[in-house]
Parts: structure tokens; C-alpha cells; sequence
């Protein structure tokens, strides 16, 4: 079972004590994980993981993403069984629209590894003790079996190595949007309940 344990918050600054941070669950879990340093020289907007020919699509799917929910809204008012059919049409089209970008750029064998996961970060393996306190990181994760591809910059705050020549990194998320934080929220609620069912 996950254990409740202060991480820091995502949107924590500096400035800001630890009663101002909020407590997550972690869980232990098996995704896809794909890691880049991030350059001490990288500008604002730096992408790492070369989405910039997206950014269009991404705003228009936003945007009508948006749209429906408003409509939705609206229509929930006069027919409650049209709202649930057209809710459940467009969750298919959002899984079916996942599966797609998926297939196109599939992850290798590697990639997917057990981590320790929450709102506020992950821990996971490193083959090799190339991360050291303070470095900066930009992650993106698949989280399985929703493929929900939450990115966030995370801060190494320390590094555990073992005997492999490898190390448990342990890191705290930075920068990350409200929309990824909530999909991971969503992933370790579900996580639970599967835990639960499986009791």
C-alpha cells in the first residue's frame, strides 16, 4: 500500500517553508520513464523531447477539447443520458488518440522500469551513477494503462548508489503543468483502487 509522505510540491519556490507543502501518496509502479538533462544554458520553453511540430495540433485539441466540455455543460441541463454517451465518445477518442501517438513512437525494453511515484516526484533506477545532487532533469512518463504521457522538470536531491554501478535517483518535480499533476493524481487514485480490488 502507498504510504502518505511529504514531498515537495510542484508548485513550490523557494520561498516557501515546509508548511506550505503538501503531503502525497507514493506508489511503487512499473511505467515508462525517459530522462534528459537538462543544458544549465537551456531558455524558457526548452523541449527536450522535440514536441515543438505539435504545438499547433496540441492548442487545437485544447481548444476543442475545451469546446465540448463548455457544450457538455449545457447539454447536461436538458439530457443527462446524451452528456454520459457523448462523455464516454470523447474519453474513447482521447484513449484511441493516445494509443496512436503511442504505436507511432513506441518505447524500447529499457525504458520501462519500477519507480516510486507521486505527485511531488519518483525515485527510480539509473544503470549507471551519472546523476548527482542539484542536477536538473526533465522527465516524460507513461503511465500505464491509460498511456497518459505526463512531463515535468524534476531536482536530483540525492542519489543512493548500489552495487551494479548503478543508483537510485531520487528527485522532486520543479516545473510541471497542472493538467500533468493531474493525471498523475488520477493514475495513483486508480492505482489504489486496483490495489484494493486485488485484496
Amino acid at each position: 500500500m502507498p504510504s502518505r509522505t511529504p514531498n515537495t510540491s510542484p508548485d513550490t519556490s523557494p520561498s516557501e517553508t515546509a508548511s506550505d507543502r503538501r503531503d502525497f501518496f507514493r506508489i511503487e509502479d512499473r511505467i515508462g520513464l525517459e530522462i534528459r538533462k537538462v543544458p544549465e544554458n537551456a531558455k524558457q520553453g526548452y523541449d527536450p523531447f522535440n514536441g515543438d511540430h505539435l504545438d499547433a495540433l496540441r492548442a487545437d485539441l485544447k481548444r476543442l477539447d475545451q469546446d465540448v466540455r463548455i457544450q457538455l455543460a449545457n447539454l447536461a441541463e436538458r439530457d443527462r443520458l446524451l452528456t454520459s454517451l457523448i462523455k464516454s465518445l470523447n474519453g474513447k477518442l482521447d484513449t484511441l488518440a493516445r494509443i496512436m501517438a503511442f504505436e507511432q513512437n513506441p518505447l524500447q525494453p529499457e525504458d520501462w522500469q519500477d519507480v516510486t511515484l507521486s505527485e511531488g516526484g519518483l525515485a527510480f533506477h539509473s544503470a549507471t551513477n551519472a546523476w548527482s545532487g542539484g542536477d536538473i532533469l526533465a522527465v516524460r512518463m507513461t503511465l500505464p494503462p491509460e498511456l497518459f504521457q505526463p512531463q515535468a522538470i524534476a531536482r536530483v536531491l540525492h542519489t543512493i548508489p548500489d552495487e551494479s554501478g548503478g543508483a537510485r535517483v531520487h528527485t522532486e518535480f520543479t516545473e510541471i503543468q497542472d493538467s500533468d499533476r493531474q493525471q498523475i493524481a488520477r493514475h495513483v487514485m486508480r492505482w489504489q483502487i486496483r490495489q484494493r480490488q486485488n485484496v
